[in-house]
């Protein structure tokens, strides 16, 4: 049996700041903290120097990352649109309290924020946000593209439908409320947002992403 890394967590935003060397630690500081702001590392120093520096140079940023890809591959794919937004969602077990979010895919500018949800799992979050980000736009009359490395959500918007698996029940009450306007708002409104599949062997994580992996 392969032994996993341990992972020591940042918590900037929560019932208790610092660094924490689980994740159930971790998630009990975040626990119910609307906006709780928190990251992995890979050693217990990395997380202490990111504890005594801005959050926003960490959260939603990677690693230096490189392609596995050859550059044959990678001339196919281009380069990411930064004309867009990107969007993501994190869930703490499947399923489990969940949130997603939506970025600047240029500067990773956080643009919109919602949860953290009960009893919810990523898919839901990532249909969630790739809808929110539409009635955005559109409210904008930006003509920025999506990205999401969902094929399942992105399979969900193009159908109007949401074929979760997940049982309604009242912890997840409200999270569904949400799931029933998205459906709504997608039956009942048009858009020409363009909505593209995140290359993620090409680029690495899209920049909407959590960074609890």
């Amino acid at each position: 049996m392969i032994k996993k890394k341990k992972k020591f967590y940042t918590v900037w935003k929560g019932h208790k700041t610092g660094v924490f060397e689980s994740w159930d630690d971790c998630k009990a500081q975040i626990k119910d903290y609307r906006g709780a702001i928190y990251k992995a590392f890979e050693s217990f120093d990395a997380a202490k120097k990111a504890l005594g520096e801005d959050y926003k140079n960490y959260v939603g940023k990677t690693a230096a990352f490189k392609s596995e890809l050859s550059e044959a591959e990678l001339n196919l794919i281009g380069k990411p649109n930064y004309h867009s937004i990107s969007v993501d969602a994190a869930s703490s077990g499947n399923p489990g309290k969940m949130e997603y979010r939506g970025v600047d895919t240029k500067t990773k500018k956080q643009l919109f924020y919602q949860g953290p949800f009960e009893e919810g799992t990523n898919n839901l979050g990532e249909f969630l946000a790739i809808v929110h980000a539409l009635a955005l736009l559109k409210k904008n009359k930006s003509d920025r593209l999506i990205y999401t490395d969902s094929k399942t959500a992105m399979s969900w918007v193009k159908k109007k439908a949401c074929n979760t698996k997940l049982e309604r029940n009242k912890a997840n009450e409200f999270l569904f409320e949400l799931v029933d306007r998205a459906i709504h708002w997608l039956k009942h409104n048009t858009y020409t947002t363009k909505i593209v599949k995140w290359e993620t062997k090409a680029w690495g994580e899209i920049p909407a992403d959590f960074g609890r992996k």
